[in-house]
């Protein structure tokens, strides 16, 4: 989703730079109104995307795009995901949105690890993987100097572990 924001600003910054004159003071100052989710802003934030994405079509389809994509992680079936991301992926075709286009790339870059994600026993919480990846940077930096990797892999699998 961070890659898709990604995508999205940039599509914001290059309408700022082809508009001229007093549409451009729609889209200035209005990062964050575009890349936060509706329902997590304040009613001015609210009525200031909705003059954004009247003024500007572009964005309009850009936003639009961004908010639907979320729904890719709530499926639990592979064919299913898979069937929504080319219903999406579909819909992008005629906009002519290069940062959204180099998205899709990726995402079909990465569709195995995507598509294991469907699975309900791979959701995993991101507080745990924040944890696990905090543990494993610690035993990093504790092992400043070991060249073994087999070692590390194996401290790592270990660290979870219930104490004896």
């Amino acid at each position: 989703m961070r890659h898709l924001g990604e995508a999205l600003d940039e599509v914001r910054k290059s309408e700022y730079a082809r508009l001229t004159g007093p549409k451009r003071r729609f889209i200035k100052g209005q990062k964050y109104t575009l890349l936060s989710n509706r329902e997590s802003l304040d009613l001015d934030g609210r009525r200031a995307l909705r003059k954004l994405l009247a003024a500007n079509r572009r964005l309009h389809v850009g936003y639009l795009l961004k908010e639907s994509f979320g729904q890719l992680w709530s499926y639990r079936s592979e064919g299913w995901a898979l069937r929504f991301f080319e219903n999406w992926k579909t819909g992008l075709k005629w906009q002519r949105l290069k940062p959204y286009q180099k998205f899709a790339r990726m995402i079909e870059d990465h569709w195995d690890g995507i598509a294991a994600f469907c699975k309900p026993e791979n959701k995993v919480s991101l507080g745990f993987v924040e944890g696990l990846n905090n543990k494993i940077r610690v035993m990093q930096r504790r092992a400043y100097g070991l060249r073994d990797e087999e070692y590390l892999r194996l401290k790592i699998l270990t660290c979870m572990l219930p104490p004896f």
